[in-house]
């Protein structure tokens, strides 16, 4: 078993490196360690079905559908001025504007790369057009996206209790979520007006 593991995460990695796309690392790896193990192809290819059919996985592609409707249709920029008015008009706002606007949308969403790809977009730009560092921008905006992880909807909860069975329910796992993501907001915010105020980051 410990060869198997050995050869799952070892020709992962290979590949990786010479860029094969995830997916098709993700699919060779596991063909590859199915060969070793003596596990029948047939086993395997519906076990991979069974996966994709599960009934509470369908919420997933729906957070991805409406995270996509988000962006197209102006929901992100509203979110974005509606942050600005609540906390924008202090130093390094643009930059707790961030954290804020990454707590509404992933609790829309569920997706925190769905925030990094609708919001980084425009307040990326933004930030380093008003002065703030490109490092700066970047990692704030990635890091605030970790929100959507914590507060519900949130499609790793969903994971995580498929992948523990029975015993747990979603609606648990969604509602003992919001205390956290509000104090990790809150805690992301510190620490941008902390780093702003130091580094003498504009006022909004």
């Amino acid at each position: 078993m410990t060869n198997g593991v050995l050869i799952l995460f070892g020709s992962l990695i290979i590949l990786m490196m010479l860029r094969f796309p995830i997916s098709f690392a993700l699919g060779i790896a596991s063909l590859f360690t199915a060969t070793y193990l003596g596990i029948p192809y047939f086993n395997l290819f519906q076990k991979m079905a069974t996966g994709i059919t599960s009934f509470t996985f369908m919420c997933v592609p729906f957070f991805i559908i409406m995270a996509q409707i988000m962006t197209d249709g102006g929901i992100s920029d509203r979110l974005t001025k509606f942050s600005n008015v609540l906390i924008g008009r202090v130093r390094g706002g643009t930059a707790l504007v961030n954290c804020v606007v990454s707590m509404f949308f992933g609790g829309i969403s569920g997706s925190s790369i769905a925030d990094v790809s609708s919001i980084g977009s425009f307040l990326i730009p933004s930030m380093i057009k008003e002065g703030y560092d490109a490092d700066y921008s970047i990692a704030v905006t990635c890091t605030s996206s970790v929100e959507g992880v914590i507060i519900p909807p949130s499609q790793n909860m969903i994971f995580y209790v498929v992948a523990a069975g029975s015993g747990l329910s979603i609606s648990t796992m969604f509602m003992t979520g919001y205390l956290p993501g509000f104090l990790l907001t809150g805690a992301l915010m510190l620490c941008s007006y902390i780093i702003a105020v130091r580094k003498k980051y504009p006022i909004s």
